[in-house]
């Protein structure tokens, strides 16, 4: 795995100051690397497709699946402008990543009014003690159809 290249986290930081000029979303750009070269990048597009989900890390991810027609994106590495958010690093987490290199921690972006501390807390409450009620429904049919895939020999765990 490679160390840390500067080039690419100004790449990521050059990304973030996009944003300042089009209105996209929040100043935060990301790019993902594989074996050296940059194969995907992401801007923050909250704001333009009306879509809280679309985080910088987040677009970075989906642009190196597509690219490497994989959801696995071991062997890569991402380099943001800031700390990633929690659903972020979920993410990161998911995609199977391997380093993460970042610029701006989450107190500067709390700073700034991207202030996430309220998340990590929430995660960390029980679900009866959490802002949004969570409402476990008991259904058999939904069990069964997670015992089926279960079972299944064709499936593919991720």
């Amino acid at each position: 795995m490679a160390e840390f290249n500067t080039e690419f986290l100004r790449e990521a930081i050059r990304l973030s100051k996009e944003n300042l000029t089009d209105g996209a979303g929040g100043p935060f750009g990301a790019v993902i690397v594989k074996e050296g070269k940059i194969i995907s990048e992401g801007r923050n597009a909250v704001l333009a497709t009306k879509d809280p989900t679309a985080h910088a890390e987040i677009q970075a991810i989906r642009n190196a699946s597509k690219h490497l027609n994989d959801f696995n994106l071991k062997g890569c590495e991402i380099y943001t402008n800031c700390e990633p958010c929690p659903m972020c690093l979920s993410a990161i987490y998911w995609a199977r990543l391997d380093k993460i290199y970042y610029a701006n921690t989450k107190q500067d972006a709390a700073a700034i009014g991207f202030d996430d501390e309220f998340i990590y807390k929430e995660l960390a409450l029980p679900e009866v003690q959490r802002k949004i009620e969570m409402i476990h429904i008991n259904n058999e049919d939904a069990r069964k159809i997670f015992l089926e895939w279960f079972g299944s020999e064709t499936k593919i765990l991720y």
